[in-house]
């Protein structure tokens, strides 16, 4: 169990690839954060709350730390991080995962709506980056796993909303700065997305007449992605960003 003893957040954990990354550190060992604003079913239309997916967890034998956070507001993930020291005592990985996407066209993209999804992809990634990061640079280890998307640098028609695509486009302009900015510290910073769709509830709602049948899992290849990167330190694979099939090749995960 390679995070035995560790301690992990993941951000957009209440479902989709942030649970179903949360889950895979607690079978390696893991306890985890799960950091997300659903708490209840009746927040919003899909499924998944921050409590059913720390109860899952504990079921695997460790322990969870459910807490409501909105990535976009800076006191929000603050107390997130002070509790998870609290209980804990440190923080080992960060995932940043929280996401959302608007589909609609620039000319017909209210301001609001540019507004939200930058905040929740690129904003949250920064305030959840900067707040981990003392406690890792006290350990002098650590590592961050930022979460792209094909729609960063792919070409061609933008069916996600263009937004989203800047977004993470500058995300993994962040992974790259940040990882020299930590280097000292023992601390890897890394991005990773997947290949093309992957098989959630966000994109099924976004996606109702789709064949899901040729999208993937969040197991085949993002999480086991993630949990490699959740593993790296400076001295080992930092400052990129990855395609999670290649990095599953590449390693042999």
């Amino acid at each position: 169990m390679k995070f035995a003893g560790k301690v992990a957040i993941v951000t957009g954990a209440s479902r989709g690839i942030g649970k179903a990354t949360a889950l895979g550190f607690a079978r390696e060992g893991a306890d985890v954060v799960v950091a997300a604003r659903t708490e209840s079913p009746e927040q919003y239309s899909l499924s998944g709350t921050i409590h059913q997916t720390a109860d899952e967890i504990r079921a695997l034998g460790r322990r969870a730390l459910a807490v409501r956070t909105d990535v976009t507001k800076e006191d929000s993930v603050e107390e997130m991080v002070r509790l998870t020291l609290e209980q804990f005592g440190r923080i080992d990985v960060l995932v940043n995962n929280a996401a959302v996407a608007f589909y609609s066209k620039v000319a017909e993209t209210p301001a609001k709506r540019w507004d939200l999804v930058t905040n929740v992809n690129l904003r949250g990634t920064f305030l959840c980056s900067r707040a981990a990061l003392p406690a890792m640079m006290k350990q002098e280890s650590g590592s961050i796993v930022n979460i792209s998307s094909y729609a960063a640098d792919r070409n061609g028609p933008i069916y996600i909303g263009l937004a989203y695509c800047v977004a993470k486009a500058a995300i993994e302009r962040f992974t790259n700065a940040l990882a020299d900015e930590v280097l000292d510290h023992s601390i890897a910073v890394n991005a990773i997305k997947p290949r093309g769709e992957v098989d959630t509830e966000g994109m099924r709602y976004w996606n109702p007449d789709a064949d899901f049948s040729r999208w993937d899992k969040a197991e085949d290849f993002m999480v086991r992605g993630i949990l490699f990167l959740g593993s790296q330190t400076a001295a080992g694979v930092t400052g990129q960003v990855f395609v999670d099939e290649d990095l599953c090749r590449i390693y042999r995960l």
